[in-house]
């Protein structure tokens, strides 16, 4: 369908990541309008280009192609604005879903953000202990916003 469903939350301590391997990721923007954003994302031997639509509460419109790692390069360095996002993720199993906790680094270094994404945006779900506050509802801590305004600037 082709729609993101995603709720965020801060993750005060990160302690429990230590024993867990993650995967590092680098991306930044092509484009971000109030509209869409065009995300460029390298993990690895893998590229994505990502079209994310405006957000309407915890739910949007996401399209994602793999593209050539070169290719993905090449955008990074000649297409996309300032703000380079570069972050390890790590997959947690917990209540029958997969979290993604991200834990920054450069700008944004000090921020780990922990993202759960549904099947419907009422669907319930359990609460890992580890998990801090909501901040699904706050633009600041999307990650085209973290490339324009770090955490670290706060």
């Amino acid at each position: 369908m082709n729609v993101e469903i995603e709720r965020k939350f801060l993750v005060p301590d990160a302690a429990f990541l230590r024993e867990l391997s993650g995967e590092r990721l680098v991306q930044a923007y092509i484009a971000s309008t109030d509209r869409a954003t065009v995300r460029v994302r390298i993990a690895g031997s893998r590229a994505w280009l990502t079209l994310k639509g405006a957000t309407q509460g915890i739910t949007r419109r996401e399209l994602e192609y793999p593209i050539p790692v070169a290719d993905a390069e090449i955008c990074l360095r000649e297409l996309c604005a300032e703000g380079v996002i570069a972050k390890t993720r790590f997959r947690v199993p917990h209540g029958g879903h997969v979290w993604e906790v991200d834990v920054f680094e450069g700008a944004n270094a000090g921020l780990v953000l922990a993202e759960i994404e549904l099947d419907a945006a009422d669907e319930s779900f359990e609460r890992p202990g580890w998990l801090g506050e909501e901040v699904s509802m706050d633009p600041r801590y999307s990650n085209s916003s973290l490339s324009r305004h770090p955490y670290g600037s706060w």
